[in-house]
């Protein structure tokens, strides 16, 4: 099975999902819960006031969900989501949606989340839009996070350059809409293929079905022609306008405000959807946000770096640096050269990166603690520091110029010297500590 449900069942049968049958509010209620569980535990509200659907939120907030959504071991993730990109494949099409059994022109029968007291409104945070390339004629699936302005009108965000602010501007060119449909309440693996920023003219969608084995199935709408996952919940179809725009403003991964935007806004011709219908919701800023956008970029990072330089052994995007703007690099040092030569690629694989770290085998990459004694014991600021100013950066970061989207980068050498000696910076062990069980010498 390739849907939502089927997902829920496995990761109850885990104990990852909790479910909330006390009525509960789309105003702030809803993400003041989610918030509350981050990092812990995936959570179904079954009775929401505003709404007859019932609505899902946190489902691949911890790696070990994210594990079980790729359908991977927890330390086979990057290989796991590596292998489905080099081995995407285009789903079948049929003619029947679960998706098609109830059909609205009202979008308030969504339940939409007020997530933050000073967001310019409630938003749809899972939405994953299809648009067909204007080039090659394939389609594109990517996440946009979109804001109700009335019972048919959405305005919907697109960074600059990436595939569907493209596509809009080409039809806006040709003086056209472009034709959208979008996705709410699909499997992950859809949701973290949608995530993922494939090269230009690939369909993501090819590879949410390698990573499903194969299994996945597509849909054609009516309105627009587009095929959408059959097991989808909700599904929207319509155009984005060429000539009008709505202003917004969000909260980003970094659980900080993005500035006022004009967007432009996206017209509903049709919503599907499933009976009982489940409604997903990701809660900015929090883990599932985190890890659903970080997690394809660092299975990215640990290919192309492996690839370019075999002594790498991990590369992990740390929960400090909110999954997105900083990495750590674990590499076995061949020469003095390696880890600047590192921090250079790995700048260019993820340009939102803001800091890279690179340490030595016996440092473990996730551990804020051992990499923070890494650059206590290893690192030499006039010899190992390096820094790019004005450079291509995160329009997140609050710090940066967002106008230019320019920003400072720093790449930290945080690795032993080859040229002094090995003992001097060997961490000493205990011998057989592991063997130690302390509650067998207290009473």
């Amino acid at each position: 099975m390739t849907d939502l449900r089927n997902y829920l069942s496995v990761i109850k049968k885990n104990g990852e999902l909790k479910t909330v049958k006390k009525q509960v509010s789309t105003k702030y209620e809803i993400a003041g819960i989610t918030a509350k569980v981050d990092g812990t535990h995936a959570v179904l509200f079954e009775n929401i006031k505003e709404s007859r659907f019932s609505l899902v939120a946190n489902l691949v907030g911890t790696r070990k969900r994210f594990a079980l959504a790729v359908k991977s071991p927890e330390d086979k993730i990057h290989q796991t989501v590596i292998k489905a990109i080099k081995n995407a494949k285009k789903p079948q099409v049929v003619y029947s949606g679960k998706f098609l059994e109830n059909k609205s022109k009202d979008l308030t029968v969504l339940p939409i989340v007020t997530h933050f007291e000073k967001e310019s409104g409630p938003f749809i945070t899972s939405s994953i839009v299809y648009v067909k390339n204007p080039d090659t004629g394939k389609q594109n699936s990517s996440f946009h996070r979109m804001m109700p302005i009335d019972k048919t009108h959405f305005s919907i965000r697109m960074v600059e350059g990436r595939h569907l602010h493209r596509c809009f501007m080409d039809a806006k060119e040709h003086g056209q809409d472009l034709k959208v449909a979008i996705t709410i309440g699909v499997h992950p693996a859809v949701s973290i293929a949608g995530a993922y920023q494939a090269d230009w003219g690939k369909d993501e969608i090819n590879i949410a079905n390698s990573l499903l084995s194969g299994k996945l199935t597509l849909t054609k709408l009516p309105f627009t022609g587009l095929g959408v996952p059959s097991g989808a919940e909700i599904v929207m179809e319509g155009k984005i306008l060429c000539d009008k725009t709505h202003p917004e403003w969000m909260v980003e991964m970094l659980q900080t405000y993005d500035h006022r935007r004009l967007q432009p806004v996206f017209e509903m011709e049709h919503l599907f959807f499933r009976n009982n219908p489940i409604f997903h919701d990701v809660l900015s800023g929090f883990s599932e946000h985190r890890l659903l956008m970080g997690m394809p970029i660092e299975s990215k990072l640990n290919g192309d770096l492996k690839k370019a330089f075999p002594q790498t052994r991990q590369v992990s995007m740390t929960n400090g640096g909110c999954n997105w703007l900083h990495a750590v690099v674990q590499i076995k040092k061949k020469a003095e050269s390696d880890p600047k030569k590192i921090i250079k690629k790995t700048f260019e694989s993820h340009r939102s990166l803001k800091q890279v770290t690179v340490v030595d085998e016996d440092i473990d990459p996730n551990d804020a603690e051992a990499v923070e004694y890494a650059m206590a014991t290893r690192f030499q600021a006039d010899r190992d520091l390096v820094i790019l100013s004005k450079v291509r950066g995160s329009s997140l970061d609050p710090s940066s110029d967002q106008k230019k989207l320019q920003t400072a980068k720093m790449g930290i050498d945080a690795t032993r010297s080859l040229s002094k000696r090995p003992e001097g910076f060997e961490i000493a062990k205990i011998p057989k500590i592991d063997q130690i069980k302390l509650k067998s010498y207290f009473n």
